[in-house]
Parts: C-alpha cells; structure tokens; sequence
C-alpha cells in the first residue's frame, strides 16, 4: 500500500476492541516512532508516557470526566494510550545537555560544526523564551509534530488510534506529576484495534476540495 493509499484509509477510531493488544515488538515500533520525529533545532522538547496497563490507563481515564467523558471509554479500551507532553522549560541546561548528547552520537565533524549548532539553536529557542515569550506554543508545535508522525506510524503497522485534545489536563499534570518533571500534558492518543460496533469505521471520509486548500504558483 502506498502512503497516499494509507492516508485515505486510516481514520479516527472511536470505538476501541478490550480484548485486542499490542505485541511487544509493536509498542517498540511506536517508541522508535516518537523518539526519531524530527523536532525545530532537534531541540526534542518532550516527553511520552505510554500506559499498556489497566492500571495505567485508568490514571489517564481520571482526567476525561465531566465534559471529556465520552473519550474515558476509548482511553480504557485501547490496548495502549500515549501522553505526549511538552516542555515548559528550554533553559541553558537543557540545551547544553542536547549539545552534549549530539556530540556523544558523532554529529559534529568538528568544533566550527558544534560551535554553529550551538548558536542556531540558542539563536531560535532564545527568540522564544524571550521576544516572542511563546515557548510553550512552540514547545507544544513540535509535540504536534511527533503526533504526526505516531498517526502515521501506527497506520502503517496496521494499529488503530484516536488523539485526544478533550480531557482535564492540569487534572492529568497532577496525576502524573508532570510540572514536577517539567512537563506538561498537550495531547492524549489511544492506540488499539477498533471494535466491530465502531461506528467512524465505514463513514466516507470528507475533506475540503484540493481547490480550497492547496494552491500552486
């Protein structure tokens, strides 16, 4: 199947099957996935939690109450559940703290190509934290970025999967403690096989016409 195939194919599960799991050698697929998405300056400014437990899940199914209900089952019934969170903090720690890993995996040739890394990168995540003061807008656009490359991902490895903006996220920061990590929840995906009662499996997926939304010049 060709990836243009895959991407009409593939659709938002809302209906998950309980008694379907991932094997090992899948969630290992889908933690290479996550940890290989291409990131602004490879600044990586994430975190992931995967929950392949019951007991794990339902720490996740605690923030989809209220108004969010309606995504608790699908977080319950998935096989695993992904947070994707994002960084609240791009410090000079942190960043020296990639350099020092880049350099450890062989990126630099020489010190010119380390000492120019080092400027763009500091260069871009400075114009965030302190100009635009956006950084956790930009920190959460690369967390999108990884959700991308998840969706496709486990479409290709035949997995079913919802994401989830709709669940109490600083009710999920709690329960996980992520501000004590320094991280905070952007986005929830449940990863499964859909159920036969999944209603979202045979509706005719509608997009906008190509001349709305792509132009050429």
């Amino acid at each position: 199947m060709t990836l243009t195939e895959l991407v009409k194919q593939r659709y938002t599960t809302k209906v998950f099957d309980p008694s379907f799991r991932l094997t090992g050698e899948q969630v290992g697929e889908i933690k290479t996935l996550l940890r290989y998405t291409p990131s602004s300056t490879n600044s990586q400014p994430w975190y992931f939690i995967i929950a392949g437990t019951d007991e794990g899940k339902e720490k996740i199914a605690g923030a989809a109450t209220g108004r969010y209900e309606a995504n608790a089952p699908k977080i319950r019934n998935a096989s695993h559940v992904v947070v994707l969170c994002s960084r609240s903090s791009v410090d000079n720690t942190y960043l020296d703290s990639l350099l020092a890993n880049e350099e450890r995996e062989g990126r630099f040739p020489d010190g010119e190509a380390k000492k120019n890394q080092a400027a763009v990168r500091a260069f871009y995540s400075g114009m965030h934290r302190f100009e635009l003061k956006d950084l956790q807008h930009w920190t959460e656009k690369q967390v999108y970025i990884a959700l991308g490359t998840l969706l496709m991902g486990a479409a290709m490895l035949g997995i079913d999967a919802c994401p989830m903006e709709g669940f109490d996220a600083a009710a999920l920061n709690r329960e996980l403690n992520l501000r004590e990590k320094g991280f905070t929840a952007s986005l929830i995906v449940a990863l499964g096989r859909h159920a036969d009662s999944d209603f979202n499996k045979n509706l005719p997926k509608s997009r906008l016409p190509e001349d709305m939304v792509i132009s050429e010049i």
